[in-house]
């Protein structure tokens, strides 16, 4: 699990490919690193499998490459890098898994005083998983859903968030990694199988206290 806050930005060096999927090197100061663990690459989990002086190298599937970025991101190009969280240790974005659910694209972005407001695609399948006030990952950053829109959804990043990740660089027409609220996927999820093996009277209840606690 990750939470969404960029712990150093790193630079992609090579992507070989290994039968149908890539072996990603990556240069980073990030450390000490340890052999099998977990590392959020632009949002993607991805497994520590060799430690190289200056970075690491980890394996994409061929999954992987087809439902992220990383398989078309420029050799060269940064990455934001995220260590999974340790037990007991605070949550400072919000509940990230890693697995992301598809690629969205820039297509506004405008000043907004010191901040910048980013306008970003919205496919139908995940319309649902995005509420205002919500929360998102992009590229593996913990972010707050401005407002949403037909087709669209908009974010802004704070002058913190411009220096410490890369989002600031982002030009209209590119690609980022998507994740949706794993809570939001829950309770979508509930309403479908929850509403057609339950009776409506313990629907409403449910219904009720998720509506209370702020879900609906």
């Amino acid at each position: 699990m990750f939470t969404g806050l960029v712990e150093a930005i790193g630079r992609l060096e090579s992507r070989v490919p290994v039968g149908v999927g890539a072996r990603l090197r990556i240069s980073t100061n990030l450390g000490p690193l340890v052999l099998g663990e977990s590392i959020a690459v632009m949002g993607a989990c991805l497994t520590v499998d060799a430690i190289l002086a200056g970075g690491f190298e980890a394996d994409a599937s061929a999954e992987t490459l087809a439902k992220t970025t990383l398989g078309r991101l420029p050799v060269g190009c940064p990455v934001h890098l995220e260590r999974a969280m340790p037990v007991g240790g605070r949550l400072g974005g919000h509940i990230v898994s890693g697995h992301v659910d598809g690629v969205t694209r820039l297509v506004e972005r405008r000043a907004l005083g010191q901040a910048m407001d980013l306008a970003f695609s919205l496919d139908g399948s995940l319309a649902r998983f995005v509420a205002q006030k919500g929360s998102v990952a992009i590229d593996g950053v913990s972010l707050t859903v401005n407002s949403v829109e037909p087709g669209r959804f908009h974010v802004v990043i704070v002058p913190h968030t411009q220096q410490a990740t890369s989002l600031s660089l982002l030009a209209v027409g590119d690609w980022c990694n998507l994740e949706v609220d794993v809570l939001a996927r829950y309770v979508a999820r509930w309403l479908e199988v929850g509403r057609a093996t339950e009776e409506k009277a313990s629907d409403d209840t449910m219904l009720a206290k998720l509506a209370s606690s702020g879900y609906l």
